[in-house]
């Protein structure tokens, strides 16, 4: 088996320096603007801050602020490698599966490669600059884009580091910088299983499943994989077959007596475990990997009432159609970095409980990390990933050139690769709120360049899962009054207003024909105590566009209604 190292579980240290200002010194750190600082991987360079006491607390007042200089400087991770993690002779590479966003690595001083996405992983090959001992490990991240936020043109942002924590209209500017996922070395060989793809499907007139595999497999002649599917210590099957054969032609088998796996709400999740090793010549297992994968069908039937040529949006699931009833996943945190399992524990938990069975991975963000799917497996909890594309205010077309066709076309490829054999996962979109040119309202369809080239990578590695181009889509963005009974509104966003009037919400909820609502919301406040402990001594009141406090996220301020509503501005 391949020795892999995770290099989470060793001590960095973390130092700052003016941009380049490193590459003046033959020591890094001598051109510090402070002494090193400890700092957790995966982690961000904001929380490592915060922790020694370099930045105040986000969260509080208008803190965010005093952290935007962050963003002005250059920031060295170091990491020393055991030595004995090294044998004689071996090449070893660098994984990394989120770094956000930019910068180079460097190992005993000697640059290995340069990386740029929040969405990518990377992979360096370190045997060049590797030495018998005192290896010494730094990853130096640049400057990040200038703005990426929530206002502009889609078209114009195309760099690929998740925009949210730029400012939106639910939190204000921390862009985070940092080693945001896993971290590990692996002693390459001439053995690997890589670009796996799992697919699996039911038969429901015998209730029994189908597996399939494709992977590159690169091995020396007469090696074997060994495939098996277990549940719990019990094998479903067990399976050995030549690469050679693999490679010819792939590896399915049916009639596999399976459980099926339901959506929350509908049944139990059930899940197995897949185990392929990768055997050389000798017996001697040289490579593994493991998916937990569930087996489900999912098909989807035209609303009763659909005009013609609508898209379909009754989800059935086994057999059963699902109300689908969820929330958008927006990140836990700007500084995603540092979100724990216990985090989405304890927030997934809560969505199971209330009966949630979808969640839509909102376009302006990042994918979550495997664990996140892990649970939402275990929960039953139905995931619609979108690709990492989202609405600008101004306009929100999609970019069309190609260099950004190419590189979106690579994340989407990640996304998928990283993510497809998860029972949970629902479907694909290409993005949140893109529309055509205009400010007409109109959602992007197929014809436009990027998101057909979405739908073909879909197709050719996912193809059992659906790909909708956008969220909302159909020939209207929102479902309009005057519009009702046109046959107009497919998949639409809003209403997100609040009325005092219950009569005028009754009635346009019993008249509209919106064939299914993707988002849908009202504007809100946390509670007295909340907004009082985090408003670092500013005036929590008035809450209105000349109070700092508010203006931040002006989009969702309603004093007149609240005074309406009130009688009085401190009720």
């Amino acid at each position: 088996m391949k020795t892999i190292h995770d290099l989470s579980k060793l001590s960095w240290s973390l130092f700052w320096t003016s941009p380049f200002a490193w590459k003046t010194k033959a020591d890094k750190i001598s051109a510090a603007e402070q002494q090193p600082i400890a700092v957790n991987v995966p982690g961000s360079v904001q929380k490592a801050l915060y922790k020694a006491g370099c930045l105040p607390d986000w969260n509080v007042g208008l803190n965010s602020r005093q952290c935007e200089w962050v963003e002005n400087r250059h920031w060295i991770f170091q990491v020393h490698l055991p030595d004995e993690w090294f044998a004689e002779n071996s090449t070893f590479l660098l994984k990394a599966n989120g770094l956000d966003d930019r910068g180079w690595i460097f190992l005993n001083g000697q640059e290995v490669g340069s990386f740029q996405s929040t969405h990518l992983p990377i992979a360096f090959d370190l045997s060049p600059a590797l030495r018998s001992t005192g290896n010494f490990l730094e990853i130096v991240f640049d400057c990040p884009p200038r703005w990426l936020g929530q206002t502009g043109n889609t078209a114009q942002m195309t760099e690929w580091k998740a925009r949210f924590y730029y400012t939106w209209d639910w939190v204000p500017r921390l862009v985070q910088i940092g080693i945001w996922d896993q971290i590990f070395l692996e002693e390459s060989t001439k053995f690997s299983i890589d670009q796996l793809i799992v697919s699996t499907d039911i038969h429901l007139d015998t209730k029994t499943g189908s597996l399939s595999l494709k992977a590159k497999v690169s091995a020396q002649e007469g090696a074997e994989l060994h495939i098996k599917l277990l549940d719990g210590a019990f094998a479903v099957f067990e399976y050995q077959l030549s690469v050679s054969k693999f490679q010819q032609s792939g590896f399915s088998l049916s009639a596999l007596p399976i459980e099926l796996w339901f959506p929350n709400g509908m049944g139990d999740q059930k899940l197995y475990q897949l185990v392929i090793d990768l055997v050389n010549a000798q017996g001697k297992v040289e490579d593994q990997i493991q998916r937990t994968v569930g087996f489900k069908k999912v098909d989807w039937e035209a609303c009763d009432g659909a005009p013609a040529g609508a898209d379909p949006w009754i989800c059935v699931v086994n057999q059963q159609p699902v109300f689908l009833q969820g929330f958008n996943w927006t990140p836990i945190l700007p500084n995603f970095a540092d979100v724990t399992e216990d985090d989405y524990c304890l927030r997934l938990q809560r969505y199971k409980d209330m009966g949630c069975n979808i969640l839509r991975m909102w376009g302006g963000a990042h994918l979550e990390k495997e664990v996140f799917f892990d649970l939402c497996d275990q929960m039953g909890i139905l995931v619609w990933q979108e690709f990492p594309l989202s609405s600008s205010g101004v306009d929100n077309y999609p970019p069309d050139d190609h260099r950004s066709i190419k590189e979106l076309s690579e994340i989407a490829r990640g996304y998928i690769l990283r993510r497809h054999h998860h029972a949970c996962l629902l479907m694909w979109g290409g993005g949140n709120e893109l529309t055509e040119h205009g400010g007409n309202g109109v959602p992007i369809g197929l014809s436009h360049p990027l998101i057909h080239r979405f739908a073909q990578i879909v197709d050719e590695l996912d193809p059992f899962t659906r790909f909708v181009a956008t969220s909302p889509s159909g020939p209207s963005f929102g479902a309009l009054p005057e519009n009702f009974g046109k046959g107009l509104h497919w998949d639409v966003h809003g209403p997100w207003k609040a009325t005092p009037d219950l009569d005028e919400w009754e009635n346009y909820w019993k008249a509209c024909d919106a064939l299914f609502h993707s988002e849908i919301g009202c504007p809100s406040a946390s509670p007295v105590h909340i907004i009082e402990r985090t408003s670092g001594g500013a005036p929590t009141m008035p809450a209105n566009s000349a109070n700092p406090l508010w203006q931040r996220t002006s989009w969702w301020i309603q004093w007149d209604l609240f005074l309406e509503q009130g009688g009085k501005e401190n009720s």
